[in-house]
This record gives structure tokens, sequence and C-alpha cells, in this order.
């Protein structure tokens, strides 16, 4: 069922899909800082555990996704709300991390484990509203109910989405780890830079 699923797919349809889900990743956001941060602060094998917590939490927001979560946001709006501020309040917080972490590059945000990057990454994009917007409202545009169960479908285009998103972040992770030293010279700077990244983020939520 799956792989007739698959070859059912418009292939034009496909192709806009897989476009914007690489435009979603390159874009600087919550995920994006972590990651680079992380990556920076703890070496190539923290950033790429940072990626790999990251995916994790997309691959939550596809599970929901596929469970109904979209119609449950289209029904109560306010749900959305509440996922944008907790997103919000958890950004506030690592800006503030951040912003006090002066002799360590990235201690507010990067964790000293390989476990705990997992796990602040997973909760960084659990917690970002902004993924979960496009993977609840975005994917579902391209299902197409003729060709197969729905929810079949957005497990389909979001495995391709995670797939993608994971390649990139976790090369972004490796590159931030390799080239660190010549960033840990800025270390100050880049931990205010990266909290008024952070703060910012968490401005964006609210306002919109």
């Amino acid at each position: 069922m799956l792989w007739d699923v698959l070859i059912g797919l418009d292939p034009t349809l496909l192709l806009t899909f897989i476009v914007a889900g690489l435009l979603l990743n390159i874009t600087p956001g919550a995920d994006f800082v972590f990651v680079s941060a992380s990556g920076i602060a703890g070496g190539a094998k923290i950033g790429m555990a940072a990626a790999l917590g990251i995916n994790l939490g997309i691959l939550i927001h596809i599970a929901l996704a596929a469970a109904g979560v979209s119609a449950l946001l289209l029904a109560y709006p306010a749900s959305y709300d509440i996922i944008r501020y907790a997103g919000a309040v958890y950004l506030l917080f690592m800006a503030w991390q951040a912003w006090n972490s002066s002799d360590e590059l990235g201690q507010g945000r990067a964790a000293p484990s390989i476990g705990q990057a997992i796990r602040r990454g997973f909760v960084t994009n659990v917690l970002n509203p902004k993924t979960a917007l496009f993977i609840f409202a975005f994917i579902p545009q391209f299902t197409d109910p003729t060709i197969g169960p729905v929810w079949i479908q957005i497990i389909l285009l979001g495995a391709i989405f995670a797939f993608n998103g994971f390649l990139f972040v976790l090369c972004l992770g490796a590159a931030a780890g390799y080239f660190a030293d010549a960033l840990r010279a800025r270390v100050t700077i880049l931990n205010k830079i990266t909290a008024i990244l952070f703060g910012g983020l968490a401005a964006r939520l609210i306002i919109d």
C-alpha cells in the first residue's frame, strides 16, 4: 500500500513539496541556531547529536499530524496559540542562558554530553510552532484522498521532509564543530549574538 500511495503522488507537487521543505530547513530559525551553536560549543559530535534531537522532534510533529492534529488546530485555533507561547517561553529561557554565558561558547544552549544535546534538540523542535505549523498545515495540502489513506500520505511526505532536513542539520552541526576553534576566539560576542537571535525568534512568535 505504501508503494501504491508513493507512486500515486503527483511528481510536480512532490518536487514542489521537497523544495519548500529544503527552503524551510536552510532558513535560520530556532533549530538552525541551536544546532550550529551546539556544534561550535561542543564539537562536531555534539552538533550532530543536536541535529538528531531536532529530527526526533520532527517525527513527533509528523506522527501528530497523521493522527489528526491538523484537524484539531483548524477546529480550535487557540491550540496553536498554546504551542506558540510555550515555544516563545522556551526560547526566552535559552536566550537568557546564552546571554549570561561568557566563559564557554554556547554553554547556555549547547549540552555538555551527546545525550543532553539530543534531549535539548528534541525539546527545541517540539516547542517550535513554526515547524509544527509547517507540518500540520502544509503537508496535508499535498495529499489526495483518491490515491490512498491521507494519514499514510502524511507519513510518507513527512518522512521525505525529515530525511532531507536531517541531512542538512547533520552537516550543519558537523561543520560548526569543525570550525569551532576559529569561532571560540569570539566567544563573548557569539554568545550575545545567539542570545539576541533566540530573543528575536521568541518575539516573532509572540507578535505573530
